[in-house]
């Protein structure tokens, strides 16, 4: 697969006193990414939340934060699906520069499927495994 790519502009609530992107902002531009990417393949969170009784839950994060953005920088979040499991998929992501592609942020972030009611680990939709690309 092509990696999935969601573009993103850098606002001003999203910098610090510095004047850069906030750390824990790089998470979020990669949670929307996610989220766009299974959009792009006809699943919302909360119809699945409603018709398989299902939530998704980060498990665990690795983030490597290279180069600062900035006010008003644009920028291309990817997403692609690097594995999954019964109950898991992880993911690779990078943020970029839009303009040049350089890399500022990379993460690698584990995904739990959690059954909506008990918030215990359950298997990820079959339906969601078969339409998903894994690299």
């Amino acid at each position: 697969m092509s990696e999935f790519i969601w573009p993103v502009r850098v606002y001003y609530e999203d910098t610090d006193s510095g004047g850069v992107v906030y750390y824990a902002n790089y998470l979020k531009f990669m949670e929307r990414a996610r989220t766009e990417l299974l959009r792009k393949y006809g699943f919302e969170q909360d119809q699945l939340i409603e018709e398989e009784g299902v939530i998704f839950a980060v498990r665990h994060v690795e983030a490597d934060y290279l180069r600062p953005a900035r006010f008003n920088n644009a920028l291309a979040v990817s997403a692609s699906i690097t594995s999954h499991g019964k109950v898991s998929m992880t993911f690779a992501q990078e943020v970029r520069l839009a303009e040049s592609g350089q890399v500022l942020c990379r993460g690698k972030i584990k995904i739990a499927c959690l059954d909506a009611t008990h918030f215990r680990p359950c298997p990820v939709p079959e339906k969601l495994i078969a339409a998903l690309p894994v690299e």
